[in-house]
């Protein structure tokens, strides 16, 4: 039995050369880019993009319809209170002026009475 060899330079040259030509093959022989496989490929890539684009659209006009229904609602929830806020303001301001009427009838109700006392 020998003993193992060390590969000299000119093996490791040669093995190099090996590698390389190996991989010069590989790529010459993958199919260029006029062949039906690679052309179905691309086309198959090109459809899948085109339906994520579709998607990506239609899932942008789906959230900007969604913001302007909050937006709406959002406006139409302001004009509620907005309205309420009127509503009370004016029911305070007839209660005030109620008041007042009744204030101003008793105060002339007890004028009245002093001047039939003298």
């Amino acid at each position: 039995m020998s003993g193992f060899k060390e590969p000299g330079f000119f093996d490791r040259q040669k093995a190099a050369l090996q590698a390389r030509q190996n991989l010069l093959n590989k790529f010459r022989s993958q199919p260029g880019a006029d062949d039906p496989a690679v052309k179905a490929r691309a086309e198959e890539r090109a459809a899948i993009a085109d339906r994520r684009a579709k998607a990506k659209e239609a899932r942008e006009i789906e959230k900007a319809e969604q913001k302007r229904r909050e937006e709406e609602a959002a406006a139409a929830e302001a004009a509620r209170i907005a309205r309420e806020r009127e509503e009370e303001t004016a029911k305070l301001a007839a209660l005030e002026a109620d008041q007042k009427a009744k204030r101003d009838a008793r105060y002339a109700a007890r004028k009245e009475r002093g001047k039939k006392k003298r």
